[in-house]
């Protein structure tokens, strides 16, 4: 689901981020889903004080930072900027969710 998010946020933020291939999307959405599951509940618990003080809104810096991390991991996926990759990780969080609530809909 991270590289369908990926890729929907490439479309959207064509301007700030550039692959050259659907491959390099698939590869980068492993990568980050390998971030999301080992680095990112570290960093939630590093900075609980700041989730809690903001009521939640510092989640989007965090997800910000794990696709930042995945672009400088593998640099064949460029984004730009922090704010680039803030806004990647809102339309990867969002494009998640709904793939989840569409998959787990009960009959």
């Amino acid at each position: 689901m991270c590289s369908l998010g990926l890729w929907i946020a490439a479309g959207i933020l064509s301007t700030s981020i550039s692959y050259s291939s659907f491959y390099v999307i698939v590869v980068a959405g492993l990568i980050l889903a390998l971030i999301n599951s080992i680095i990112k509940p570290i960093l939630v618990i590093l900075s609980l004080p700041a989730i809690v003080l903001t009521l939640g809104i510092f989640m989007i810096i965090i997800n910000g930072l794990t696709v930042y991390l995945a672009s400088r991991l593998y640099p064949q996926l460029h984004i730009t900027n922090f704010l680039a990759a803030i806004f990647a990780g809102m339309v990867i969080g969002l494009v998640n969710y709904l793939v989840s609530a569409i998959i787990e809909k009960k009959p």
